[in-house]
């Protein structure tokens, strides 16, 4: 196949072309409307499942000097489009009279989905760089969608205990994606906090709050607020929210789904045992993997965090995979018993197979 060809010879250009086609229909919808509105919803849900049953599974890395340049130009380059079609997008959405009913619920679902698949996706990369200005770029883009706490809760809580009950963000099984959201997000916003606290007093014996990142968060939050309110007042305003909710459930449905029901066994020393490649569900689906920059190949990235995007490897042999690709199953997870039916069997038997000491399930 011609695209497959394309991708092996230019990698890191696959990964941009799949995510251009969202973005050029996102912006013709949001000038024109229309069946434009529905392209662009098509082009971040139907497109990606389909693409995905069609084109062959991938576990090809790209790891040269001059592929992880590019993907660093790429990651940057995103974060820019990314604040060019929220901007743009609250415009549309708040000041567009004519665009009628439809058009504007397709926009809205097209801009949520890509924000919270592809946006989210690139900002999760760029807060794991060691250089300054990527990190900077991924916690704007967190914050510019008012989530900026999930910068520190991220890497310094779910790192630290992914698929231990210290870590909201991994969903028990048993517990619907209703119950998980609302607990997993006042969760990481507090158990972040208190990291950041932390951190901040054992270095500087104090904690300054004007020096606190979630003074930043908070401060960055209403900044985005007051340039919504200053492009198209309180609608633009509620906009922004309804967005910024729409793409952070986006977020929390791919954390749901790719730790649910796994578990880490505790060790006699109190601890937990190291997080491994059965601690992460994955997915190797070649569109979604480049609509998402690998986010799927998601034990590898727990295993070496700092791993470059275009680095990261998945071995099916080795991890857990997912039935069907990440946004398929994102949107089975809305679904509970639905959700059940398929994964808890699969949770059981790798539960089986790997000893996970005194099990700390949900109760429904």
């Amino acid at each position: 196949m011609l695209f497959i060809e394309f991708s092996r010879r230019f990698p890191i250009a696959t990964y941009g072309l799949v995510i251009s086609v969202p973005v050029v229909l996102l912006v013709i919808a949001m000038i024109f409307g229309g069946l434009w509105a529905l392209l662009a919803f098509l082009s971040v849900a139907l497109l990606t499942a389909v693409m995905d049953e069609i084109l062959p599974t991938d576990l090809a890395t790209s790891d040269s000097p001059e592929a992880l340049i590019a993907a660093d130009r790429l990651s940057a380059a995103l974060a820019g489009v990314h604040f060019f079609l929220l901007l743009l997008g609250v415009r549309a959405l708040s000041m567009n009279q004519d665009m009628g009913f439809w058009a504007t619920l397709f926009l809205f679902s097209a801009l949520g989905h890509f924000f919270g698949q592809v946006s989210n996706s690139n900002a999760h990369e760029l807060i794991h760089r060691s250089d300054k200005l990527l990190f900077n770029l991924g916690k704007w883009v967190y914050i510019s969608l008012l989530f900026g706490h999930h910068t520190s809760a991220h890497v310094l809580v779910h790192h630290r205990f992914v698929a231990t009950p210290k870590d909201p963000n991994s969903a028990h099984m048993g517990e619907s994606f209703w119950q998980f959201f609302p607990r997993a997000w006042k969760g990481a916003f507090l158990a972040g906090l208190k990291a950041e606290s932390a951190r901040l007093r054992h270095r500087d014996g104090k904690v300054n709050p004007l020096i606190h990142p979630y003074t930043q968060y908070l401060g960055g939050a209403v900044l985005m607020l007051f340039l919504a309110f200053l492009i198209g007042g309180l609608k633009a305003v509620f906009v922004l929210l309804a967005l910024s909710a729409f793409a952070q459930m986006q977020l929390m449905l791919s954390d749901y789904v790719q730790h649910y029901g796994l578990q880490r066994a505790p060790m006699e020393n109190g601890r937990y045992e190291p997080c491994g490649p059965m601690h992460s569900w994955n997915s190797p689906h070649f569109y979604s993997s480049r609509l998402m920059l690998n986010a799927p190949r998601h034990s590898d990235h727990h295993k070496n965090p700092m791993r470059p995007w275009p680095s990261l490897e998945i071995t099916p042999g080795e991890m857990p995979v997912l039935p069907r690709s990440l946004p398929t199953m994102a949107t089975l997870a809305l679904f509970p018993r639905r959700w059940f039916k398929v994964m808890d069997h699969r949770v059981a038997a790798l539960s089986s197979g790997h000893e996970t000491g005194q099990s700390w399930s949900h109760k429904t």
